[in-house]
């Protein structure tokens, strides 16, 4: 065999061999391979063989194998020599041209006829290897080229959103500071509605209700900026909150300085009346000269001519105000002992004792007929010497001589403060406070007595009686005796004045006509609607004081009048006419344009009243229902 074809069979039988069988690559390491990665997959031509076809085969096809003819003397040379194995198919192809060249001198022009396929195999499947590893180059290309565009894309999203994020900080720190400066003006604001406390005395409307809602905007904004702090920066709509509160509070106290200006204003027009009226009472009361100057009586229903009305209260009232504020003086001076104590267990008795009279009497309410009777059996027992809870303590009128003396002075003291409080801001409570006086009055007398005593005293109209203006007396004093308050040689306002005597004329309408409904029905009321009647007349044959008059006679009517119209019947109803054709023409010639609000009222309500020949039953009234609740 020659030696040309030799040397590929050789190749042929290394290339089947294990080892050819393995794919060699010089950049293996390169391309981050496992070199034992192929060893299992099938044989394949490497980058190498493109190199071989193109340079060596070329040449062995130009310089075919010789003839055996011709190659005899070779082949003997040949197989004299040792056999010769190439350990590369370049080398061995390489040598195998350089031997052919030697040989024959000039390139053989045939080819084997088994070479051909296997040259063109190999050229086809290294070019295609070849296109292959473009073509990964070319998708590695493209996808390295997607993914840095996602790069940059990402890049820009993370800058946009850092800048976002920026401008959020920003806009939520303007927001806050905005936040902060609201928060200022509103404090600001609010102070000016709490130094308001200084009209107190002229305003008609209560400053605490704007003070309230006032602390409330305050409020509203702090929760805002605490809120904030903790989650980050207030949104727009916290903006909107925070100056909505604003605004509010702007509101609120050009409102209270509105209220401040009219009331001033009506001070001064009340100042200049009363100087007039007070100028007017002192006439009256001094004695019955003063009446020659007085209007012409009235005419009565008959054409009959009246009788001048009268300043002072008849004899027997009198001496029987009299005998109330004696027995509570007297009462004082029973436990005065117990109040000036320096010993500390004493103090410690007088508090006990002193809210275990009054607590519960603040208690009473209209939610509960139960509940009322809670309260009325636990005044019972500490009047009764019976041990009560107070304060988490057993507490008893016997824990000191004077106990019971002080207990019931402090209890017709507060019921009356009730009255003068409670009844003045809510009418309705006027009954559930009368019902347990009416019970306690009944069981315990002299508590009934002394919170006559207290009522005289605050409000004297209950009586009917007009204190008289004595001489060396100072204008205060006086004033006081009135039933005004004065704190600083200042008077309290006219209304002020008026409310606290309506609540207290309405508890005493009230506690005429009702009955403890546990109490015994077999005794009469301490203190029953004779004494409305008698209140009624009495007041009637008064002069009508401006303003104060028209305004108690209306709450008195409003609460008992109907207890009073089915007790008298025809009397009362005739009672009635003499005060419209009668007296009514009394209130309005001393009434100024300025006060005529009480007396319209009354005026429209007995018209009312006697268009429908019935007084309704006063809002508030505890029915049967209410004591089974």
């Amino acid at each position: 065999m020659p030696s040309e074809g030799r040397c590929w069979e050789t190749l042929q039988a290394l290339r089947s061999s294990g080892k050819g069988r393995l794919c060699y690559h010089r950049d293996w390491l390169l391309r981050g391979e496992d070199v034992l990665e192929e060893c299992m997959s099938l044989p394949k031509l490497s980058s190498y063989s493109g190199w071989v076809v193109d340079h060596v085969l070329p040449h062995m096809q130009e310089n075919p194998p010789p003839s055996e003819t011709s190659a005899s003397p070779r082949s003997t040379s040949a197989l004299d020599q040792p056999s010769f194995v190439p350990t590369s198919p370049i080398r061995d192809r390489a040598f195998s041209s350089a031997s052919s060249a030697t040989a024959n001198g000039t390139e053989d022009k045939h080819e084997s006829p088994h070479t051909e396929p296997l040259v063109l195999q190999s050229s086809r499947g290294s070019r295609e290897a070849l296109g292959q590893q473009e073509k990964l180059k070319a998708e590695h290309r493209h996808r390295a080229k997607i993914l840095n565009l996602k790069l940059r894309e990402a890049e820009q999203q993370r800058l946009k959103q850092v800048e976002q994020e920026r401008l959020r900080r920003e806009e939520g720190q303007v927001r806050l500071r905005s936040l902060y400066a609201l928060q200022e003006e509103v404090l600001h604001l609010n102070q000016q509605l709490d130094s308001s406390d200084q009209h107190r005395d002229l305003l008609k409307v209560d400053p605490s209700a704007f003070q309230t809602r006032g602390n409330q905007l305050c409020g509203l904004i702090s929760g805002i900026i605490r809120t904030t702090s903790e989650n980050g920066f207030p949104t727009a709509e916290d903006q909107a909150v925070a100056e909505r509160a604003l605004q509010e509070m702007r509101d609120l106290l050009a409102n209270l300085e509105q209220e401040i200006t009219r009331a001033q204003e009506d001070r001064r027009r009340q100042d200049e009346e009363e100087a007039r009226i007070k100028r007017q009472e002192s006439q009256m009361q001094q004695g019955p000269e003063a009446h020659k100057e007085s209007p012409a009586p009235s005419q009565g229903p008959g054409g009959k001519q009246i009788e001048d009305l009268q300043v002072k209260v008849q004899d027997s009232t009198m001496q029987w105000y009299q005998q109330l504020q004696d027995a509570s003086n007297q009462c004082v001076l029973a436990f005065e002992g117990l109040t000036n104590s320096k010993d500390s267990q004493a103090k410690k008795i007088k508090m006990d004792l002193q809210k275990a009279a009054t607590i519960p009497v603040s208690q009473i309410s209209t939610i509960a007929g139960s509940k009322l009777k809670e309260v009325f059996d636990k005044i019972h027992s500490l009047l009764s010497g019976k041990p009560v809870q107070s304060g988490g303590r057993s507490v008893s009128v016997t824990l000191n001589p004077q106990g019971l003396d002080f207990v019931q002075y402090k209890l017709a003291e507060k019921f009356v403060k009730q009255g003068e409080e409670e009844v003045a801001s809510h009418h309705e409570a006027a009954f559930p406070i009368a019902v347990v006086a009416s019970g306690i009055w009944e069981l315990h007398p002299r508590v009934g007595d002394l919170i006559l005593a207290h009522l005289h005293k605050k409000c004297p109209y209950s009586v009917p009686f007009y204190p008289a203006f004595k001489e060396g007396m100072a204008l205060e004093d006086y004033q006081r005796m009135l039933g005004y308050q004065v704190k600083d040689s200042k008077v309290e306002q006219q209304d002020n004045f008026l409310k606290r005597m309506s609540g207290m004329i309405r508890l005493y309408a009230a506690i005429i006509q009702l009955r403890w409904p546990y109490g015994n029905r077999q005794e009469t009321h301490p203190h029953g609607l004779n004494h409305g009647w008698r209140w009624l007349a009495q007041i009637l044959n008064m002069e009508p004081l401006s303003d104060v008059t028209a305004t108690l006679l209306f709450d008195f009517l409003e609460v008992c009048g109907n207890a009073l119209m089915k007790q008298y019947q025809v009397q009362f109803w005739k009672m009635i006419l003499l005060i419209k054709e009668d007296y009514f023409p009394r209130i309005e010639a001393i009434t100024s344009s300025g006060q005529m609000g009480s007396f319209i009222r009354l005026k429209q309500f007995l018209e009312k009243c006697l268009q429908h020949k019935d007084i309704p039953v006063p809002k508030g009234f505890l029915t049967s229902t209410f004591w089974r609740s």
